[in-house]
């Protein structure tokens, strides 16, 4: 059942990713206000929570202030009842026929900023961050480009959420721009590995899930019935990645600088309950799971994502994929309850990735390593441009939303340029 759609006073265009039933949160700083702090955001307008709090509006919720902090970790070690009531307080306060704010000019103006005065930054301070290989058409494909179709699924991943520790340090939120990393690079035809620039950089498609609540203690699992409590809300993840260097340096443990270059996220964070009318069911799961990843049914949302290219070249981004969460095999709760199993525990702020989310089309694949068959197949572009991998100058961008009838939950996007890699002085004596 759809949810009654509240209207806001503030002006909100019909396809804009931020109604009055989205309520993000993020963090960032104004060309007025140099403090990074906590905001919300509706329509083209940036809602100040700090100056909200400040103002008392809170107080009957809780006695923490949570919103003056630069990042979102101490809300989000709130429980999930408390980020719901929040969320609602938000909502009436902004409503078209609440009067309280809309009618005071005064309080407007300490509270509304407009985005084109707004810089976002890093919504929270992310203690681990872990990304999975939860896409069976991802999976699949890249196993046949190097194993063959009869070996490329391993044995175990249709057994659990495959998946490896990344690197928390190098998250950065949109449009931060990415150098070319250079590394280890083994060519087929000599012997040795040369020390160069990735040949191969390429995009990942993914959503990033930001964990939240009272999770577990060292040595206890998290159970599967209340993983979702345990989600805050999720973001547009990019992994980008060095697939030359990756290559190389896989075996046998798998990912290392080919990903810990850069992830960039989008800047705000969509939670659960935003999310929930757009709530999904996965394909049934086959060999049945082992008890504790039993999900029934195994959940998602369903959420379009759309990657587009900016080439120096072309005048506008074009469009290279659509895919959408419902094309994962294993669910983010899945992913959580497998990676707290063994008693790992989980901290408010951590993030995991889902890994690369491409659809069973050749128009919903989910990064260039698999639309260009490992460069074999060009994708071709409106002016005459082909690309394999990503060239510097080139914008990779990612968009994603939830689309209703009557109105859209979106996430707005995450970007990034490609820069040239630093020049070979820097790794000599």
């Amino acid at each position: 059942m759809w949810p009654i759609i509240m209207a806001s006073f503030i002006l909100v265009s019909q396809d804009s990713h931020f109604p009055l039933a989205n309520i993000p949160f993020g963090t960032g700083f104004s060309t007025h206000n140099p403090n990074p702090r906590c905001v919300s955001r509706i329509g083209d307008f940036v809602v100040d929570l700090a100056a909200l709090e400040a103002e008392g509006f809170f107080q009957e919720l809780s006695n923490t202030h949570f919103f003056s902090n630069p990042t979102l970790n101490s809300f989000m070690s709130e429980d999930k009842a408390l980020w719901r009531a929040y969320r609602s307080k938000i909502q009436a306060l902004f409503a078209a026929e609440n009067p309280l704010v809309r009618d005071n000019e005064q309080l407007k103006a300490k509270i509304l900023i407009p985005i084109s005065e707004f810089t976002n930054t890093l919504p929270v301070n992310i203690g681990d961050y872990t990304d999975f290989y939860a896409s069976r058409n991802h999976a699949f494909n890249v196993g046949c480009m190097f194993r063959g179709p009869q070996n490329a699924l391993q044995d175990n991943w249709l057994r659990l959420p495959v998946g490896y520790h990344g690197r928390s340090s190098s998250v950065v939120v949109s449009r931060h721009p990415v150098k070319r990393p250079r590394g280890q690079i083994k060519l087929l035809d000599s012997p040795d590995p040369v020390f160069s620039s990735c040949k191969k950089l390429d995009h990942e498609v993914e959503i990033g899930v930001f964990l939240g609540g009272k999770l577990n203690k060292l040595g206890e699992p998290i159970n599967i019935a209340v993983a979702s409590e345990h989600v805050f809300g999720l973001v547009l993840l990019n992994d980008w990645s060095a697939r030359d260097i990756q290559s190389w340096e896989y075996v046998p443990l798998g990912p290392f600088t080919a990903k810990n270059f850069q992830t960039s996220i989008s800047p705000w964070i969509i939670t659960t309950l935003a999310l929930e009318p757009f709530t999904t069911g996965l394909p049934a799961q086959d060999p049945v799971p082992l008890p504790y990843l039993r999900e029934d049914p195994p959940t998602s949302f369903n959420i379009t994502i759309e990657t587009f290219i900016k080439t120096p070249s072309l005048s506008e981004p074009h469009k290279i994929s659509t895919t959408n969460l419902q094309h994962l095999y294993w669910s983010i709760y899945q992913m959580l309850a497998h990676h707290s199993v063994s008693g790992c525990n989980m901290r408010p702020g951590d993030l995991l990735g889902t890994g690369t989310i491409s659809g069973p089309t050749p128009d919903s694949l989910g990064c260039l390593l698999e639309m260009s068959t490992n460069g074999k197949t060009p994708v071709a572009l409106p002016n005459g441009e082909t690309r394999s991998f990503l060239n510097d100058g080139d914008e990779l961008i990612i968009v994603g939303k939830a689309e209703s009838e009557n109105f859209t939950i979106g996430f707005g996007d995450v970007r990034g340029v490609i820069l040239p890699a630093l020049e070979d002085q820097y790794f000599h004596n």
